[in-house]
C-alpha cells in the first residue's frame, strides 16, 4: 500500500478551503484523536477492548486520507491486544504523518 505524505492535507484542504489556520487545527485534532487511540490500544486489557480502539483508529484514518494508517489499524483489529509488533507499526506510521 502506498504511503501518500499529502492525503490529510489534501482532504482538509478540500473540506475547508483554503484557510490555513484551520487546516492547523483540524490536523492537530486528528493527530490528538490517533494519539489517544493508541494510548488506548496499548492500555487495552482484553482483545474486546483493542480491537474497539483499533476500530476507531481505522475510523479516524479513513477520514482523513490516511491509508497506511488505516489499513494497519484494519489488521490491528483482528490481531490480539498487547501486539508490541503491531503497535510499533502503527506508531511509526503516525510519526510519518
Amino acid at each position: 500500500m502506498a504511503y501518500d505524505p499529502g492525503a490529510i492535507d489534501a482532504a482538509l484542504s478540500a473540506a475547508v478551503g483554503d484557510d490555513a489556520a484551520l487546516i492547523a487545527e483540524l490536523r492537530g485534532a486528528f493527530t490528538d484523536g490517533v494519539a489517544r487511540a493508541l494510548s488506548a490500544m496499548r492500555e487495552a486489557a482484553d482483545d474486546e477492548a483493542w480491537r474497539a480502539a483499533a476500530w476507531r483508529l481505522r475510523g479516524l484514518a479513513a477520514s482523513f486520507g490516511a491509508v497506511r494508517l488505516m489499513a494497519l489499524a484494519a489488521a490491528a483489529g483482528e490481531g490480539v491486544a498487547g501486539n508490541a509488533d503491531m503497535l510499533r507499526k502503527l506508531e511509526r506510521a503516525m510519526a510519518r504523518l
